[in-house]
């Protein structure tokens, strides 16, 4: 847990509360705060499996992943070559978008392809993102062509690479997947413009609607999609997808996270709750699956 991305303090949370229910299971489980191969290498030596509660670059890109296979340290989620698709949120539109599978229009920024208004041919509004960042941090909703270069330029503080999407209006939701099976559907509902960093972690304000009121066999749908996204990318084990319901109730793939949050705002518990699956038991099926 913890590492030296931007969702540091989220991850750490994280790492807390998964340790915390692996000893509540008998389980001999220690929260490490790792930055450096050294650790992993020390990690590698001392124990016999890891729990990755990693967010962010490094921890979730693949960069742990590849060290802890090369030291042949067995541990959770999917291996180097996923985990670094999926932090790469354009690579996985284009991955996805090659499958035949919607996501939304976009057009990509960076020290190479500047952000050209004469081309721009996106209707606003738009949502304009750090590539390689998680949990909503450095995007925003952009309403119009004037405040877009501003947008961008704070999108580059977090990101070179920035992802400039079209704007969905519609019903947001999320759709865990535990061993290759897709969980509960959760709505988000937000007072704020969209689901960003505040409403995650912070608000109070935030609905998470689990049973949805989704008809059964639209929610069947939508959990078929997400599987073939997850597929598509080549996760594995666990894992959550994010998509949206336009006003025409047609589905749109907005990103997918390879270790998501395991806090107490987070989704993937509250969806494997629905399950009748606890938060310990959560933890240890994800744990077993480990190689």
């Amino acid at each position: 847990m913890g590492g030296v991305a931007a969702e540091r303090e989220v991850s750490l949370r994280s790492g807390k509360a998964v340790t915390a229910a692996l000893k509540a299971q008998g389980i001999d489980a220690t929260g490490v705060d790792v930055s450096s191969l050294q650790q992993l290498e020390n990690i590698a030596q001392e124990y016999d499996v890891a729990f990755v509660a990693l967010h962010g670059r490094w921890g979730e890109d693949g960069t742990v992943q590849a060290i802890l296979q090369d030291l042949k340290m067995p541990f959770t989620g999917s291996r180097m070559q996923a985990s670094a698709i999926a932090m790469d949120k354009l690579r996985t539109k284009w991955m996805w978008l090659g499958a035949g599978l919607p996501t939304p229009n976009f057009v990509r920024v960076n020290s190479q392809n500047p952000l050209n208004m004469q081309t721009f041919d996106l209707e606003f509004p738009v949502i304009v993102k750090p590539i390689h960042e998680g949990s909503s941090i450095g995007m925003q909703k952009v309403e119009s062509r004037e405040k877009l270069a501003a947008a961008v330029a704070e999108a580059q503080v977090f990101d070179d690479e920035v992802l400039i999407e079209q704007w969905i209006t519609g019903r947001e939701y999320t759709a865990a997947v535990l061993n290759d099976k897709a969980l509960p559907l959760i709505e988000l509902r937000t007072n704020n413009s969209f689901y960003d960093f505040e409403a995650k972690y912070q608000s109070n304000d935030t609905q998470y609607i689990c049973p949805t009121d989704l008809a059964p066999e639209m929610e069947q749908s939508l959990q078929k999609i997400v599987l073939q996204a997850f597929d598509v990318v080549g996760s594995q084990t666990w894992g959550r997808v994010d998509l949206m319901l336009d006003e025409q109730n047609r589905p749109w793939l907005i990103e997918l996270n390879s270790v998501p949050g395991m806090t107490d705002h987070s989704l993937v518990p509250m969806a494997a709750k629905q399950a009748g699956i606890s938060f310990e038991e959560l933890v240890k099926q994800i744990l077993i699956t480990a190689s």
